[in-house]
C-alpha cells in the first residue's frame, strides 16, 4: 500500500454544520444567524439588486438609443451543405420536410438557408429567406431557390 493512497481518502468528506446545539458546539443560542434584523427570520432574505432605500442602479443610468429585442425576427439557419447531405437529388425541400428530418425546430417558424459548403444535387428549396452565397450554389447545381412568406 502506498501513502498517497491513505492521504486521498483521509477528510475526503467534510461534516455538516450542526446548529442550534448549545453554547459549546460554537453554533448554538443564534445559530450563527446574528441578532435581530431580516437574515435572523426564517425566510427572510432580500430581492436581488435591493439597495436598501438607495436609488437602485438600473433606475440611476439614462436609458438611451433603440433596442428591437422584442420586436427582432429569429431566424432557424439551415447551411446548404446540411440540405446536400440529408436529401435526394430532386426533392423538395419546405419548411414542414425540414422539421421532420430534425433541421428546424418548428415548422412555422421562419427558416434561413445559409451557404457555407457545397452543394451539388439538384433541389427544390422553400424557405423564408436566402443568403446571396446560398441562392447562387443552389441555382447553379440546377435547382431552384423559392421564397416562401
Amino acid at each position: 500500500m502506498m501513502i498517497s493512497d491513505v492521504v486521498s481518502t483521509v477528510k475526503r468528506y467534510k461534516r455538516r454544520r450542526r446548529v442550534g446545539r448549545g453554547a459549546g458546539s460554537g453554533a448554538g443560542k443564534t445559530s450563527g444567524r446574528g441578532h435581530k434584523g431580516l437574515g435572523q427570520r426564517a425566510g427572510g432574505s432580500m430581492r436581488r439588486l435591493t439597495e436598501g432605500g438607495q436609488m437602485p442602479f438600473f433606475r440611476r443610468i439614462p436609458k438611451r438609443g433603440f433596442n428591437n429585442a422584442q420586436f427582432r425576427t429569429e431566424y432557424q439557419v439551415v447551411n446548404v451543405c446540411v440540405l446536400a447531405e440529408r436529401f435526394e437529388d430532386g426533392a423538395k425541400v419546405t419548411p414542414a420536410v425540414l422539421e421532420e428530418a430534425g433541421l428546424v425546430h418548428d415548422a412555422s417558424r421562419p427558416v434561413k438557408v445559409l451557404g457555407t459548403g457545397e452543394i451539388s444535387k439538384k433541389l427544390d428549396v422553400e424557405a423564408t429567406r436566402f443568403s446571396a452565397a446560398a441562392q447562387e450554389k443552389i441555382t447553379n447545381a440546377g435547382g431552384k431557390a423559392t421564397v416562401i412568406s
